[in-house]
């Protein structure tokens, strides 16, 4: 727009000064003349205690600032505790993961050679698919393999390392050289050199650097090979190779020439996907028989839903739960429970009214009421030491009950894959359900105890076989077991024994009713083996059933859940997801969510002058059409300073907010000049689009 049209609009052409932009002023710094050039900056050592200062916890404290500087370092030491514990377990089951395939990528690279490959390039391909981070641990772990054994290393390579030959080669002797020697010593190798000085991308300097280390392998692992440039790839071709392919095989090797792959003597290694790796940490974290905390409903259906979203590495997967576990830590005061705390620094009013302030805590005084416990109900109400002791008591309590629900999803999903009742069914979808107390009536339970009664002796001596140890210590099944497995040897001819719900125990019966043919389902006579193997299977269902009821509890029942299972609403969606459109809108629209308002009258008011002046004329804004008249923007602008400030309103003022506001709206994208007024501006944004 053009601004001199702009002011005739606004009717200020007559005062120029009125046109002048908006500046911030800031004085200088008293003790400084002008011109005076400003200090040198001195460096300064960090001393002990600022060292220790940095070093102390990172958590402030809470329940309004009043929280004991013990419950703070305490909360702080815990959440460290606990993640060393879990970060421990992720690592091992990379580590896991990635050892077959280290042991045979090493074997292949120590036992293959040209002069073994009838003078071909012998060639890794390593396929990755959706788990690209496993290339780099796998690259990392060889090299380190070889490194300690002094036969050599891996050179990696990037597709941006390479532009050409010469950049390529010049990256390919620095790594190599570097890998043992660091940059000091790569430097000292080029320097200390004895002959003629050659270039940095000279071959001769790396044979020199072989030979004088005595290198027997020397492997160079192209990381992303699918985007090298395929004529840079045959000139690359003069080493042990080891190629990451995330796409396929046959795509990597149709995009050479026929004469380069004639010169490769490869052999195909599959890294396992990433999804088996991020249940396999879903599991250890979730199901470990000494956790002390777990992931709640909602967070786990979050983690899960972004996995299927889009590629993930278990790194990343790994960094979002640590950061729903720290958010619990940080943000929950009753966090502090799970340090195992000495009662004295939990004695303060506020902690008690924060437990008091739980839904778990209603819901339990209102059992305890109901259940005519009611002097109890009054001590948890007024009776902090009594309250306190209960919490510690409920703690231990609500994480027994945890790791029996989640052993009892162990169970149930051990009898699936043996079953076969429906399609795969996960660890994570079973505890999504058991979080939210829905597997227990959920129809997979079912369908698993019907298909258990039909399963023969052989069968069911395998599922028992793979049900998980501790089971033994608080169920019937052990009786069971020793029952099974004395009728077995009981009757060796008879294997395998089958009860009635079996289908080949069931006969078909015909009969003839006034000319229509009847069939009719039936139960063979069973010999008594088989009717004994019944009684077992009828003792094994039941017994099943009732571990079920016992155990499968909503973890939202059990008093004082808030501190062992970390289930904020949208801890990780609104910070790997944000919405900032979403919250300028908001800020924008109701400014008084964010700020502290003086009065009550100004926090409800819809538009006052209170507020700042980009949510005013937001406001305004929201009332217009797609076409908005600057003057009448500028009339009801204004408007809304004079209704407050009567006679006393500066125009000048009010003019300087109104040009600010309309400068943020159009940072922001709401605004534009249009082309068809030249007195009108142009909507390019709808509130909630």
């Amino acid at each position: 727009m053009d601004p001199d049209g702009l002011d005739d609009v606004l009717d200020l052409s007559k005062d120029r000064s009125q046109n002048q932009g908006v500046y911030i002023y800031q004085p200088a710094k008293a003790g400084k003349a002008s011109g005076e050039r400003p200090s040198k900056r001195r460096k300064v050592s960090m001393n002990k205690d600022s060292i220790e200062k940095l070093d102390g916890p990172g958590f402030v404290p809470l329940l309004n600032g009043d929280e004991s500087a013990e419950c703070v370092q305490l909360r702080y030491d815990t959440y460290k505790q606990l993640w060393s514990e879990q970060e421990h377990k992720i690592q091992s089951i990379l580590e896991d993961v990635d050892a077959g395939v280290l042991t045979d990528v090493l074997s292949f690279v120590r036992e293959t050679s040209p002069q073994t490959s009838n003078g071909c390039i012998p060639t890794a391909l390593v396929t990755v698919g959706s788990n690209v981070s496993s290339l780099s641990r796998l690259l990392s772990r060889l090299n380190d393999q070889l490194k300690s054994t002094n036969e050599g290393g891996v050179i990696v390579l990037e597709s941006g390392d390479a532009p050409n030959l010469k950049t390529s080669l010049k990256n390919i002797i620095r790594a190599a050289v570097t890998n043992t020697e660091g940059n000091d010593g790569y430097q000292r190798f080029l320097t200390d050199r004895s002959g003629p000085r050659v270039l940095g991308y000279d071959l001769d300097l790396l044979h020199d650097y072989v030979q004088r280390r005595g290198t027997k392998k020397l492997v160079l692992a192209l990381r992303d090979s699918e985007a090298f440039d395929p004529g840079l790839l045959t000139d690359l071709f003069h080493y042990s190779l080891l190629l990451g392919i995330s796409t396929s095989v046959e795509l990597f090797e149709g995009r050479l020439p026929r004469s380069c792959v004639s010169l490769l003597q490869g052999k195909h290694f599959e890294v396992q996907e990433a999804g088996n790796c991020v249940d396999r940490i879903y599991e250890a974290l979730q199901t470990s028989s000494d956790g002390r905390i777990w992931v709640g409903r909602n967070i786990t259906s979050t983690l899960f839903e972004k996995a299927t979203d889009y590629f993930q590495t278990p790194e990343a997967f790994s960094r979002m739960v640590k950061y729903a576990c720290m958010s619990h830590f940080f943000a929950n005061p009753l966090a502090v429970l799970l340090g195992n705390p000495h009662k004295s620094i939990l004695s303060q009013g506020q902690f008690c009214e924060a437990i008091r302030n739980l839904p778990s805590f209603r819901m339990f005084c209102e059992d305890l009421v109901e259940t005519g416990s009611i002097n109890e109900a009054r001590s948890m109400i007024e009776d902090d030491e009594y309250l306190l002791r209960a919490a510690s008591d409920h703690v231990d309590a609500g994480q027994q009950a945890m790791r029996h629900i989640f052993r009892a999803v162990l169970l149930i999903h051990t009898c699936l894959q043996h079953t076969h009742v429906t399609k795969k069914t996960t660890i994570s979808d079973l505890s999504v359900r058991a979080l939210s107390g829905e597997l227990i009536d959920s129809p997979l339970v079912e369908d698993m105890l019907a298909t258990v009664r039909t399963l023969d002796s052989e069968k069911l001596g395998e599922v028992l076989d793979t049900l998980p140890k501790t089971l033994s210590d608080d169920s019937a099944l052990p009786g069971i077991q020793a029952d099974l497995k004395a009728l077995l040897e009981a009757n060796p001819d008879s294997v395998p024994l089958r009860s009635e719900y079996n289908i080949n125990s069931s006969v078909m019966k015909t009969t003839v009713v006034q000319q229509r043919v009847l069939l009719t389902k039936g139960t063979a006579n069973l010999p008594e083996q088989d009717l004994q193997y019944t009684e077992i299977i009828d003792r094994l269902v039941g017994a099943l059933h009732e571990y079920f009821i016992e155990t499968l509890v909503r973890p939202q029942e059990l008093f004082m859940n808030e501190a062992f299972v970390f289930d904020l609403r949208n801890p990780l969606k609104e910070t790997f997801t944000p919405r900032p459109r979403f919250a300028i809108e908001r800020a924008l629209a109701s400014p008084f969510d964010y700020l502290i308002s003086t009065t009550a009258a100004t926090a409800g008011a819809r538009i006052s002058a209170k507020q700042p002046a980009a949510a005013i004329l937001y406001q305004l804004y929201l009332e217009s059409g797609a076409l908005v008249n600057v003057h009448d923007l500028w009339q009801a602008f204004y408007g809304v300073y004079e209704s407050d400030q009567g006679k006393k309103v500066d125009d000048r003022v009010v003019m300087s907010l109104f040009y600010s506001a309309l400068s943020d709206m159009k940072m922001f994208g709401m605004v534009k000049t249009s082309r068809k007024k030249t007195d009108h501006l142009a909507k390019s944004a709808w509130m909630g689009l």
